[in-house]
């Protein structure tokens, strides 16, 4: 079978340290060469499909280490459940619009209500490993987040490791007092929000876990964080309020601190050497949904260096232009959602950038009014999303380009 072969030429290709010029020639899957100009050369025009950017951005395809999107699809209301064939090809049909073509999904293990019940997380799991391999536009993987009050679920956690079944992992504690919920009236609050649940229902709950913490296992974690590393699956953890939780981060060999709570934390995780993520919903909205640390102050700190969608994928690119007028350079806010997160979670030899040797997982990207709108999407060298689209408004007409 013939090689197919494209080249995506009149192009701003963002390339990890500049933005050049020039056109990127793909064979197969995978990037072959990528060269300032601008015009290919006759001899490489004749057998490849050629895809002008008109002057648009091309980058990496975004990679989303963290994001509960799946969550919304399945159980989009309080009590209302969806199927997961629908809401994992309708998921993946919205994510390479949004320019993200690596998606980990973040799972629950929490024993909690709804799509966090463990017997639904694990049917979850199952699910996407299955359906990514039959039919699926972009690259699926697992974040699983392990609620560390959830004793009975270690186990299961175990099991996923060891079979390989999961691709992530993170510790986090949800518990109110520390944490995200310092507040417990917050945490009741988000609960029956999202959930639906009754107050009644919650305070048992709470009464339940509220002595666990002093019963968490540290030593069997941290064994299983250094066994799962060795399958190599990566560890973070959530919701750092303090320097102590990032020490027990490193004692289990993890790379990551997931949206830390305040600024001292971030700062110290990363002068440890491990990375610092923070969500994109935070940058564009300029705060933090529960209060906490502005995402844009650790960025400017240089304390943070990977975005997630956190459960808003389409703000993720968004995010990434918004920071340009943060003062941020354009090569070091699109690194945040593409090389940075592709380094820590050890895929950066695959993907991550516009570079030799890696997969054409890209993006053609447009400003419109400094507003970023993904054109194409390209997965493994394949068109998977395309937008031609050059009027916003709602008047028919013929001369859509």
């Amino acid at each position: 079978m013939r090689t197919k072969k494209s080249c995506i030429y009149n192009a701003n290709i963002i390339l990890p340290e500049r933005v050049v010029k020039g056109y990127i020639l793909i064979e197969g899957s995978k990037i072959s060469e990528v060269i300032e100009g601008s015009f290919p050369r006759v001899d490489y025009t004749s057998d490849r499909s050629m895809i002008d950017a008109k002057g648009a951005y091309v980058m990496a395809g975004m990679i989303d280490m963290h994001s509960d999107a799946i969550e919304k699809e399945i159980q989009p209301r309080p009590n209302t459940l969806f199927p997961i064939r629908m809401a994992f090809q309708e998921l993946d049909k919205k994510l390479p619009a949004s320019g993200i073509t690596t998606m980990y999904h973040s799972l629950s293990l929490s024993d909690d209500w709804g799509v966090r019940k463990t017997d639904m997380v694990i049917g979850i799991i199952d699910s996407i490993n299955r359906l990514k391999r039959m039919c699926s536009m972009i690259n699926h993987k697992i974040h699983l987040r392990y609620e560390l009050v959830f004793l009975d679920g270690i186990s299961t956690l175990e099991n996923l490791i060891r079979e390989q079944r999961i691709d992530f992992m993170s510790y986090m504690d949800h518990t109110p007092g520390q944490g995200q919920f310092k507040d417990v009236e917050a945490l009741k609050s988000f609960t029956i929000q999202s959930y639906g649940r009754r107050e009644e229902e919650i305070d048992a709950f709470l009464d339940r876990t509220k002595d666990i913490q002093t019963m968490i296992d540290w030593t069997k974690l941290v064994s299983l964080a250094k066994l799962a590393k060795s399958k190599g699956i990566g560890l973070a953890s959530h919701d750092d309020d303090t320097k102590e939780k990032v020490d027990i981060v490193l004692e289990c060999e993890g790379v990551m601190s997931e949206f830390p709570i305040n600024l001292e934390t971030a700062v110290y995780a990363k002068s440890k050497g491990i990375h610092v993520c923070v969500g994109a919903p935070n940058i564009v909205r300029g705060k933090s949904h529960s209060n906490n640390m502005r995402a844009i102050d650790a960025i400017k700190y240089q304390a943070a260096d990977i975005v997630c969608s956190d459960y808003l994928p389409s703000a993720m690119l968004p995010a990434i232009f918004s920071l340009t007028k943060e003062g941020i350079k354009l090569t070091e806010a699109v690194k945040m959602a593409t090389l940075n997160p592709a380094k820590a979670l050890g895929i950066d030899k695959e993907v991550g950038s516009v570079e030799v040797g890696k997969y054409a997982d890209l993006i053609i990207v447009e400003l419109h009014e400094d507003y970023p709108i993904v054109r194409k999407t390209l997965v493994g060298g394949k068109i998977v999303y395309q937008s031609d689209f050059c009027v916003l408004h709602t008047e028919r007409v013929d001369n859509v380009c």
